[in-house]
């Protein structure tokens, strides 16, 4: 059954009026809809005959929700449906009614009355929904804070979207149990429902239906609480592996440019050997200059070997790092032996080698075979770019929760432009005073990933014809560590 009526009455100014109003609240569709489903909840639970009036927003969401309420009706109760004009929404459907016996009385069968606002009403701006029954009586209403356009307000639409939280579309509500106040609503009400019958008797303030409603509102919250944590979570999981596809990409496309630059490394001295060798079959050859091309071959050989050695000891960094803990390491037991090594190289080249390592300085957290590999490739470095007459110098000291190593050489100098690329695998900057370009590229490389694995850090200053100072911070061994 459908009627139209008009009326200048608003039930949020009703509501607002009244002596008992409760405070205002401003809501988000959200919540305006866990308040409406708390109120159906009851009267599920309730099973009693009601009347009803509401006033929906449009959308699916919302009219799903009250058709969960129509589909569980019982008899004797009436329900009046407001819409505003223009409205598409949905004819409402008993779902009960066809499930009823034919035989059953009219009396027995819901009732509901779809009523349509005509464009003046004030009731076109507001949603509601409005209960009495024996045990309860209550009534939601919303007014809309903020019209969008004016054709909407003229036309009275109802649309409001329950995912959206702008202040826009936010509601300004009460909450009423004051069975008075509702009365006074109903006989606004009144004279849309010409098929109402007399209320019934009401008790409500029945402390157990409140504090039911309470709870129902409290589990409310409860699950949008749940379901909007959970989709932070699903946001937050989504971003992570976002970031960590990201880094495998990049990681790819590093290890592809390292494969990259391998086989470059590679083939060059391969070429190199395989020029020198063809060289060495002509008939005409000089003695000198098949001695020549045979040093060309041992070089080159040797630098082969030093590269292949080098990769694999890179590629064994990490591995190594997953299975060993830091061992305390005094630096007075581990670099004067590895300085004694490299002595006969230093006065072959007429370059002094010189250290001073205090034996009262404090353990070192770190491997030793990590801390020697260290000190072999800045020691090696600096003898190496160092010319005859030139000094190379090792100290220590601390420095705070450090262990202070330095390296200090007279040699050739870094371009002050190349020093934060001579860490990159494969980059060679300087010329050796000899001529020597047997290096890999990695050893410094290498250097910087164990200072990284024990926690250490490595700094350069240099100048062009007056050396180098390669500073290495170690961590000084804390017995906590152990644990």
């Amino acid at each position: 059954m459908a009627s139209v009526v008009t009326s200048e009455i608003s039930l949020f100014e009703l509501v607002a009026g009244s002596a008992s109003a409760p405070p205002v609240m401003h809501v988000s569709p959200v919540t305006f809809k866990a308040l409406m489903s708390s109120l159906i909840d009851l009267l599920i639970d309730q099973g009693e005959p009601a009347l009803v009036w509401a006033k929906l927003p449009k959308g699916e969401a919302w009219q799903l929700e009250f058709d969960r309420y129509l589909d569980r009706l019982t008899p004797l109760q009436q329900i009046f449906y407001f819409k505003n004009p223009r409205d598409d929404l949905p004819e409402p459907a008993l779902g009960l009614k066809a499930e009823l016996e034919p035989s059953l009385p009219a009396y027995a069968i819901p009732a509901l009355t779809t009523i349509t606002l005509p464009l003046e009403s004030s009731l076109r701006k507001e949603f509601f929904l409005l209960i009495w029954s024996k045990q309860f009586c209550g009534l939601l209403v919303g007014h809309r804070a903020r019209v969008p356009n004016r054709e909407a307000d003229a036309l009275g639409t109802s649309t409001i979207d329950e995912d959206v939280t702008e202040k826009k579309q936010s509601l300004m509500a009460f909450l009423v149990i004051d069975p008075e106040v509702i009365r006074q609503a109903i006989a606004v009400l009144q004279p849309f429902a010409p098929r109402s019958e007399t209320l019934p008797e009401s008790s409500p303030l029945d402390l157990a239906v409140i504090n039911q409603l309470l709870a129902k509102q409290v589990q409310r919250q409860e699950d949008l609480w749940q379901r909007s944590s959970t989709h932070r979570r699903q946001a937050e999981l989504a971003n992570l592996l976002q970031l960590q596809n990201e880094e495998l990409i990049s990681t790819i496309r590093l290890k592809d440019e390292f494969l990259h630059n391998v086989g470059q490394e590679l083939r060059t001295p391969l070429t190199n050997m395989k020029t020198a060798l063809t060289l060495l079959n002509s008939p005409t050859l000089k003695p000198q200059q098949k001695q020549r091309y045979m040093d060309l071959l041992a070089r080159e050989c040797d630098r082969q070997s030093s590269l292949i050695k080098s990769l694999l000891d890179l590629v064994s960094l990490d591995q190594l790092a997953e299975h060993r803990t830091a061992q305390a390491l005094r630096l007075s037991e581990i670099v004067p032996g590895v300085v004694s090594t490299y002595q006969p190289l230093a006065e072959e080249k007429g370059v002094r080698l010189a250290y001073v390592i205090p034996e009262e300085l404090p353990a070192i957290a770190c491997l030793s075979i990590w801390l020697k590999q260290i000190v072999v490739n800045l020691l090696h470095n600096a003898i190496k770019f160092t010319p005859r007459g030139g000094q190379v110098w090792v100290r220590a000291k601390q420095q705070g929760d450090y262990i202070q190593l330095e390296f200090r050489d007279t040699g050739i100098g870094i371009p002050s432009t190349e020093i934060p690329k001579i860490f990159d695998r494969f980059y060679r900057v300087r010329q050796s005073v000899d001529d020597d370009m047997g290096g890999a590229g990695l050893g410094l490389t290498i250097v910087q990933k164990l200072l990284l694995h024990c926690g250490g850090s490595i700094t350069v200053k240099s100048r062009i014809g007056e050396g180098s100072t390669f500073n290495v911070l170690l961590p000084v061994y804390r017995h906590s560590e152990e644990s």
